[in-house]
């Protein structure tokens, strides 16, 4: 069985830096990506944050497309339940048509920012439809398709431009819930372990999105996860960069529980909210170590999950080492016996030897 990997970059802006140079970071790990021969590269959307510059994936993916020359770009993903499914899907078309055959939409159950920008964003939306109804929506126009009642005040509405080969959907979550509607909807699914890092939701997951996903479409399930790791030179070097970065999740007083990168964003958030709030502060959950460690934890994801593909999100403040992580990395998969891993290119593969 072959295994897709694929990269996840968030455009962070650390201490001292610019958005502007989480920017050129971004475009820089995008192009290596590509020659080292990673199936694809997505980038996140966030709101509201001074540690994140990714505001707009859309925008983001455009410049991208015209950086690179055949991996895969996309979201990781769009926020939907701000916007219109229609304005989604004409964002992804223009895109698909500038890329054919090299765009992804993933789109996401989070807020991606503060509740304040959760509001700006949602300023003026009246129409209460849920997510799964969204999701539909966005599918139908990026594949042109009629709309189930003839009668509908928006029946042969198109999203243009219409593309030969259209953006390819993916459901992105950290529950079993997410799961569920991928497997109802009969799309790509995501499980984000980087977000939730309990192994036991993930596996629980990944099994009811096998077991109920609609095949009727003529398709077959299609499993992600979502990783955080770091590969270094040694084992020191390793807890070093991963003890750089903590997640905060946020318990408020109704129920809902969030995960963020800092305590002083979940303060912040707890404030925006006007609820009662407790912190919880979770040590670092990234698969790290040398190529060794990370090799034998590779070959365990996949025996443990048996999914399609992994996308593995890395977080260093110092680029330099993100960068060699990614090096690193492609040398395990293409070294130490991952054997199921897909090489994008027969040049790239003889190039590794």
């Amino acid at each position: 069985m072959s295994i897709r990997v694929g990269i996840l970059d968030q455009t962070p802006i650390y201490e001292g830096e610019t958005p502007v140079d989480a920017f050129r970071h971004t475009i820089e790990l995008a192009q290596r990506a590509e020659q080292l021969g990673f199936h694809r590269f997505w980038v996140s959307e966030h709101h509201d944050g001074q540690h994140v510059a990714g505001s707009s994936p859309e925008v983001l993916i455009s410049h991208l497309l015209a950086h690179t020359k055949r991996i895969r770009l996309g979201s990781g993903g769009v926020m939907l339940q701000h916007y219109s499914p229609y304005k989604v899907a004409e964002n992804f078309n223009v895109l698909a048509a500038l890329g054919p055959g090299r765009i992804d939409l993933g789109i996401g159950r989070a807020p991606g920012g503060l509740p304040r920008s959760t509001q700006a964003l949602q300023e003026g939306i009246q129409e209460a439809a849920s997510l799964k109804e969204k999701i539909t929506q966005v599918n139908r126009y990026i594949h042109n398709e009629p709309h189930e009642d003839s009668s509908h005040a928006l029946a042969g509405l198109t999203a243009s431009p219409v593309s030969d080969i259209p953006a390819e959907l993916y459901v992105l979550g950290a529950s079993v819930d997410s799961a569920g509607m991928a497997a109802e909807l009969g799309l790509p699914y995501v499980f984000s372990l980087f977000i939730n890092s309990n192994t036991e939701v993930a596996h629980e997951a990944i099994r009811i999105y096998r077991e109920q996903f609609d095949r009727s479409q003529g398709r077959e399930p299609y499993a992600a996860l979502a990783i955080s790791l770091i590969v270094a030179e040694s084992e020191e070097e390793a807890e070093g960069l991963a003890s750089e970065h903590k997640l905060v999740r946020i318990h408020m007083e109704s129920g809902k529980v969030l995960t963020v990168g800092s305590v002083e964003q979940a303060e912040e958030f707890g404030r925006q909210s006007n609820e009662k709030y407790r912190l919880e502060i979770l040590e670092p959950s990234a698969t790290r170590g040398t190529k060794t460690t990370v090799g034998r934890e590779l070959l365990k994801f996949q025996q443990d999950f048996a999914v399609e593909e992994l996308i593995v999100t890395t977080a260093t403040r110092d680029f330099s080492k993100r960068i060699r992580s990614f090096e690193l990395l492609r040398e395990i998969l293409a070294e130490q016996g991952l054997r199921e891993f897909t090489f994008e290119t027969k040049e790239e593969e003889a190039a590794m030897g």
